[in-house]
């Protein structure tokens, strides 16, 4: 009799820890747009903020909030800079539990970068990823310009000096404002070719065309995100 009691209550205790990692790690249900469509999203909202007409605010009041409270499924996700002057969510005129972003100087992916977006990849089904660099980027300036770096800025610059190296190269004989530029996007790219190849699991998602990867460039002066090929 005892044991009886006993079974049924780890079966209890299991069934509401399955309940909590259903909630903690919304079991992937997508957000039900393809990435060709949440690309799309991006872009238009972009262009609604360049034109000054943005709506997103009117959708991050306490009716929003409390709808995503228990759950989340993010349509894209961004990596981008930490750069004050690129907030991913104001540049696409998104909303509230649209966009998961993950922010880091010189928008490099070092391993906890990576697991932030394996992470929204497979537990929140997010089908499109953005590598997101931008004009004037102080992390792309301070590498190029060489020099030692003090601190943990050198794992950054570590990271972004291939790119600095191969633009000084393409860009040979070019104004150093121009070289800066070219390194942001060559290394754009880079980080977003990079990305299946550091994670097997970005890499599945891929290969079974559950995710894509894209780079694009965020423009400092006129607001505009135009897309790396």
């Amino acid at each position: 009799m005892k044991s009886s009691k006993l079974a049924r209550r780890i079966a209890i205790a299991a069934t509401a820890l399955a309940a909590m990692a259903g909630i903690a790690f919304a079991s992937g249900e997508g957000s039900g747009v393809t990435a060709d469509q949440a690309l799309q999203k991006l872009m238009d909202g972009n262009a609604r903020y360049v034109e000054s007409k943005m709506t997103a605010g009117t959708l991050c009041d306490a009716s929003a909030r409390g709808k995503l409270a228990k759950s989340q499924h993010p349509y894209a996700i961004i990596l981008s800079c930490s750069d004050s002057r690129v907030p991913p969510e104001l540049i696409f005129d998104q909303a509230l539990g649209e966009v998961f972003v993950v922010r880091v100087a010189g928008n490099v992916a070092d391993p906890l970068v990576l697991g932030s977006v394996e992470y929204a990849a497979e537990h929140l089904g997010s089908p499109l990823i953005m590598v997101l660099g931008h004009e004037r980027c102080g992390a792309v300036t301070a590498t190029v310009a060489g020099g030692k770096p003090e601190g943990n800025i050198g794992a950054i610059v570590k990271e972004i000096a291939p790119a600095a190296k191969k633009a000084k190269e393409q860009c040979k004989g070019k104004a150093k404002e121009e070289i800066i530029e070219c390194a942001s996007e060559i290394n754009a790219k880079a980080v977003a070719a990079q990305l299946p190849k550091r994670s097997k699991l970005l890499a599945k998602e891929v290969k079974e065309g559950k995710i894509k990867i894209v780079a694009a460039k965020y423009d400092l002066d006129d607001g505009k995100v135009t897309l790396l090929k």
